[in-house]
């Protein structure tokens, strides 16, 4: 697995295909965020426009190489195998991207609440919109895995199912970046952190199921 997981992180990093959702993250928090804002509220922009750039690596990944490769690599390693390591290396550039972003956020923004007046601890509220972050990265995971080959293979369906589950994910009731993200922003109007704990947990279990299901039907259809 670690010889796919190397590959699959070569096969992104010198394709330069995640520079566009990389660069898109970096105008929404330069949009959302200002030196000054109250913490929690810019940890929570920070959390919420990382959802789509996780689905789309997740879509860059598993359509980032010809046919025919991702056949050798399938008969190599296993379908499965293959696809999960696109998936795996997709989360984890999304959530070293929310990570550093997170990191640049805590120290630019006022550890204050809404009001601008009552303070928030900052190790806290780091940590916070820390598993915010990777809520929203394991859920825009599980977004792409479900809107990309092998689960829909056309590109004009994948695209529009894409936008549409994550503005759904977004804003949905009982979804668990709804949940992390409006946490947050809770926690700021009434100077308090609240670790979004549940949200990640039902985020990963999501996202695992996503992938699980995405990996079965690798076997089962041809690129």
């Amino acid at each position: 697995m670690t010889a796919l997981l190397r590959y699959r992180s070569a096969l992104l990093v010198r394709s330069q295909r995640w520079l566009p959702p990389f660069l898109l993250y970096a105008v929404f928090l330069g949009i959302g965020v200002q030196g000054g804002q109250p913490l929690l509220d810019s940890l929570a922009w920070t959390a919420a426009f990382l959802l789509p750039v996780a689905a789309w690596l997740v879509r860059i990944c598993a359509g980032g190489e010809p046919p025919a490769a991702r056949s050798v690599v399938a008969a190599a390693a296993g379908p499965a195998r293959a696809h999960l390591a696109c998936v795996l290396v997709a989360t984890g550039a999304a959530a070293a991207f929310g990570t550093a972003a997170t990191v640049v956020v805590t120290l630019v923004s006022d550890p204050v609440g809404s009001d601008h007046r009552t303070r928030v601890p900052v190790p806290a509220a780091a940590g916070a919109g820390l598993l915010a972050v990777l809520t929203c990265a394991l859920l825009g995971a599980a977004v792409g895995a479900l809107t990309a080959w092998p689960v829909l293979r056309s590109r004009g369906l994948g695209v529009p199912a894409l936008l549409s589950a994550v503005l759904l994910a977004l804003v949905g009731t009982g979804s668990p970046a709804q949940a992390a993200v409006s946490g947050l922003v809770d926690g700021s109007h009434s100077a308090t952190v609240r670790p979004p704990v549940l949200p990640l947990a039902a985020a990963a279990l999501v996202c695992a199921a996503a992938t699980a299901l995405a990996c079965a039907l690798t076997s089962r259809r041809a690129p």
